[in-house]
């Protein structure tokens, strides 16, 4: 990942964006980490990722299965 201070990035602002083009671009300020620049396909890629479900599909249909088995049993120790 490229890194950058923000003052450069304000000053070199287009040139900025072509990087990112490449790869993300780390902007700092102070020494910390103020911004991350990304190309419209890597933030796609981003979006995308973050919408598949977390959670495995066999634990929930696991689950399913478990609740209808023992599903009154979950019931009197809710009690």
């Amino acid at each position: 990942m490229a890194q950058i201070t923000a003052t450069d990035a304000k000053n070199r602002f287009g040139q900025v964006l072509e990087m990112a083009q490449a790869e993300p671009v780390r902007i700092q300020k102070n020494g910390r980490d103020v911004a991350i620049m990304l190309s419209p396909e890597q933030y796609a890629a981003l979006v995308a990722e973050s919408n598949v479900p977390r959670v495995n599909p066999l634990i929930v249909k696991l689950h399913g299965e478990s609740v209808k088995r023992w599903g009154k049993v979950y019931e009197a120790l809710a009690k």
